[in-house]
């Protein structure tokens, strides 16, 4: 596998403009994520800049930008908080640990080829975790939106202490945050091609605070405070004996919630270049840059589409526009990071709450239900458990019902492919020869047919059918339009061909090769079936089916003969005795 992305410098213009494009988006989301998450805006900065270079350089989608996400900054926000509340010496240090383990969990998949199964999740749980997620962000950033701390203890903390919130609002933040989401939601789009409106807003809020509210009493949380330039301090792991199951836990759901928010970013690149992103190698260079990150005090990250979009757009092609977008934002951190410290946080909140409300799927929430009932029910319960237990739970359980449903359909589709004939009724097409030996068996040759993928759900149907026909001589299992055999339907199919077995009839089995024949082999079916009745002919097993048939019945027919002769010899035997014992005057 090639170690690093390969860069070249043939689209040198597009990618540094592409890179320097992204980081004027990045600035605003990374202060606010990080400030979100409780890291704080340095962690936000520091993860923006160490995910965004590491990514880029060891990934397998080149224009893709990597960055803290809103769905990482959740999972990061809820790690920090319990770990804190369980550790308040020791917390914040055990996060980053998790962070390094969620990366460890990322090379992992990668390693193991897992990156094309990713996504492959139905879409309403998808839409349902994102959805989840978007409201999550909504609700936690309504505190400091109205210049208020939030409540710990998420998103029912913070709806159980509306009403106080709203009671002690600060208007002039609740101004800061109001005037940030109106640039956002109607920031001409002819301008977005030249300046992110999230940088607009950023400045605007900020200069408002500084210039007309600086006589106005805010509150010292207000501003992000001073970020110290220079390099980040190194995070040793730190592991507890308490928390370590509950880490690891958290460490796989986030690297988990990250992979899967990539890989539907790395689809977006695609789409826009013409390309095809590799999964596994992303997967990898995403892990080495979360591991990396968590080292060095930064909040995790992943894919992002909004950043992707935009760099892609300004000309961004290869790994090197991540790379330069990463060095403008090491240049901020190092030599301009105080000109960040009178951003006021009403503003940030107002920013990662308009994040929140795109991720929201609006466009499937307002006709999921007029797909399917079913879809609306599992895209509002993985909703309802993302918001009010937990995400991977959510997932889970989603995953659970949207599969125990399909199964369901492909089982009542696929049941109708199991087909046990003994005679000619149209049930399955046949050739003029195979229907003449079939009606010349005169029923006693059950044609056992099999179409298409038998998957475990099937298995009652294949007992069924061959259960319901009692009296044949000759079994013939049909396998030759069979693709993939489950373990479930392999032991059916054993379990009828042993019960003919033991009712003294042959079998025959058809067409049953590559992977078909080795699944039936290793169950050891090839022990109780001569060689000779394995067969790939579908003509061939019903003329010797008939044979078999024909042989036994001569055999029936001889056997019955003799007995017949033998009782009807015994019974003239016996009235000559008869005759002969009695005395002579019995003649007379």
């Amino acid at each position: 596998m090639q170690i690093t992305n390969q860069i070249h410098f043939r689209n040198l213009q597009g990618d540094i403009l592409g890179g320097l494009t992204a980081a004027v988006v990045a600035l605003p989301m990374a202060l606010a994520f990080g400030i979100a998450s409780g890291a704080g805006a340095s962690a936000g900065l520091w993860g923006a800049i160490l995910v965004g270079f590491f990514a880029a350089l060891f990934g397998g989608t080149p224009s893709l930008i990597s960055e803290p996400t809103g769905p990482m900054t959740v999972i990061v926000t809820a790690v920090i908080t319990e770990l804190t509340a369980n550790n308040p010496d020791n917390g914040l240090a055990m996060a980053f640990t998790v962070i390094m383990i969620a990366g460890l969990f990322q090379i992992l998949f990668g390693v193991l080829r897992l990156g094309r199964y990713i996504t492959m999740l139905p879409y309403n749980v998808i839409s349902g975790f994102m959805t989840g997620i978007g409201v999550i962000l909504i609700f936690v950033q309504i505190a400091p939106f109205l210049g208020q701390e939030t409540p710990k203890g998420g998103v029912l903390a913070v709806i159980q202490n509306l009403p106080t919130l709203i009671t002690n609002i600060n208007p002039w933040e609740a101004l800061l945050g109001c005037i940030t989401l109106g640039i956002l939601f109607f920031f001409p789009n002819k301008l977005k091609k030249f300046v992110p409106p999230q940088l607009v807003a950023l400045i605007i809020g900020t200069v408002i605070s500084l210039v007309f509210l600086s006589g106005v009493e805010i509150r010292t949380i207000a501003t992000i405070g001073e970020i110290t330039p220079g390099l980040p301090e190194l995070q040793m792991p730190a592991l507890s004996g308490d928390n370590l199951r509950l880490m690891f836990v958290d460490g796989l759901v986030l690297a988990m919630v990250g992979s899967i928010d990539c890989m539907l970013t790395c689809l977006v690149s695609d789409s826009l270049t013409r390309s095809e992103h590799k999964s596994n190698k992303e997967l990898i260079g995403q892990g080495i840059a979360n591991l990396i990150t968590g080292l060095c005090g930064g909040i995790a990250g992943s894919g992002a589409t909004t950043a992707t979009v935009v760099n892609i757009q300004a000309g961004g092609r290869t790994a090197l526009s991540g790379i330069s977008r990463a060095l403008v934002l090491l240049i901020v951190v190092l030599w301009a990071a105080p000109l960040t410290s009178g951003i006021p946080l009403a503003v940030l909140a107002g920013i990662v709450l308009k994040v929140g409300i795109d991720i929201i799927d609006w466009g499937f929430l307002k006709r999921v239900h007029k797909i399917s009932w079913k879809a609306a029910g599992i895209l509002y319960s993985v909703v309802a458990l993302t918001v009010f237990v937990d995400l991977m739970v959510a997932v889970g359980v989603g995953v659970f019902i949207a599969n125990i449903l399909t199964i369901a359909r492909l089982d009542e589709v696929q049941s109708k492919s199991v087909k046990a004939i003994t005679d000619d009724d149209d049930q399955i097409v046949l050739t003029a020869e195979e229907k003449k030996f079939l009606d010349l068996a005169n029923g006693r040759v059950l044609l056992f047919h099999l179409n298409g993928p038998m998957i475990f759900g099937v298995a009652k149907a294949i007992s069924r059918e061959h259960s319901a026909i009692k009296n044949y001589d000759v079994l013939i299992v049909d396998l030759a339009e069979v693709p993939i055999l489950g373990v479930t339907s392999s032991l059916a199919i054993e379990n009828a061909i042993q019960e003919a077995i033991d009712e003294g009839r042959e079998v025959i089995v058809v067409g049953a090769a590559g992977k078909v024949k080795r699944r039936l082999e290793k169950l050891g079916i090839d022990g109780l079936i001569p060689g000779h009745h394995w067969m790939g002919d579908r003509l061939t097993a019903l003329e010797e089916g008939l044979a078999i048939v024909r042989e036994k019945q001569n055999y029936n027919y001889e056997e019955t003969y003799e007995e017949t002769y033998e009782e009807t010899q015994d019974k003239t035997q016996d009235k000559t005795e008869d005759k002969t014992d009695k005395p002579s005057s019995y003649f007379s």
